[in-house]
């Protein structure tokens, strides 16, 4: 008996269901039980995952051709395997990667949100601040995430305790505009005695223009006149911070 030939082309020929079937048999199903990333959570505890199973475990699934760990792997190459990078990708770009649909995208950019606002209630209430580690430590998971340039505030009290963070501004990539006159207005609505200025170098870079030496000399001037002090201005990076105060600039 001859074989009938779909010369519609609809449904798959001998050659292209043996390709399929044998990505089926080299996909995750057929990994050894302790090598599935959700095995290993559930075996190893999350700390033996690398962040690429961590991913997957949230895509759930890959695509015809490629398993759901190497859709990982591509989503964090594209952000330089770094997570911190990873955050910054919007929806737009996280769909650009083959498997990566709406619903998957959304999922990675909820769970990296939920991991930066864990970081920031690990932070005491009313932290005390006594030097420019401890202003980094209460405002990098606020910027960390940012593509774009922002500037924020952090207001304290007479005895250098948290009052509030605030974003000053939002702006592009290499700059964004400040207003003094809206940084004095919360301070007094706070009854704030010390400010530390802090924005965001998308770029990585933290060193200091000269706009930002000028910004923080007329801050700086403003707040002697109302007696607030500027204790400090950060430039923040990825994981990283330059201070104003410990360079001796303030």
């Amino acid at each position: 008996m001859k074989s009938t030939v779909n010369k519609s082309g609809a449904g798959p020929s001998a050659s292209t269901k043996g390709s399929t079937e044998k990505v089926r048999e080299n996909g995750i199903k057929g990994w050894a039980d302790e090598d599935k990333p959700r095995e290993k959570l559930k075996t190893k505890g999350k700390a033996a995952l690398s962040d690429v199973e961590l991913i997957a475990i949230l895509l759930r699934s890959g695509t015809r051709a490629h398993t759901v760990v190497d859709v990982s792997r591509q989503l964090l190459l594209k952000a330089d395997n770094n997570l911190v990078n990873l955050s910054k990708l919007n929806l737009a770009e996280m769909k650009k990667i083959p498997g990566i649909g709406e619903t998957k995208a959304l999922t990675i950019l909820a769970a990296l949100e939920l991991g930066m606002r864990c970081r920031i209630h690990e932070i005491p209430i009313n932290k005390d601040v006594r030097s420019s580690s401890d202003a980094f430590e209460l405002i990098y998971p606020q910027v960390a995430h940012c593509a774009y340039e922002q500037f924020w505030v952090l207001y304290l009290n007479r005895a250098n305790r948290k009052l509030s963070v605030h974003c000053i501004s939002q702006g592009g990539l290499d700059s964004t505009v400040v207003d003094p006159k809206r940084i004095f207005k919360i301070a007094l609505e706070e009854n704030a005695a010390g400010i530390i200025l802090c924005h965001n170098h998308p770029s990585g870079n933290l060193q200091p223009s000269d706009s930002d030496i000028r910004l923080t000399e007329k801050i700086k001037h403003s707040g002697e006149f109302l007696d607030i002090k500027v204790l400090d201005h950060l430039i923040v990076g990825d994981e990283k911070y330059y201070s104003f105060a410990d360079e001796g600039k303030l």
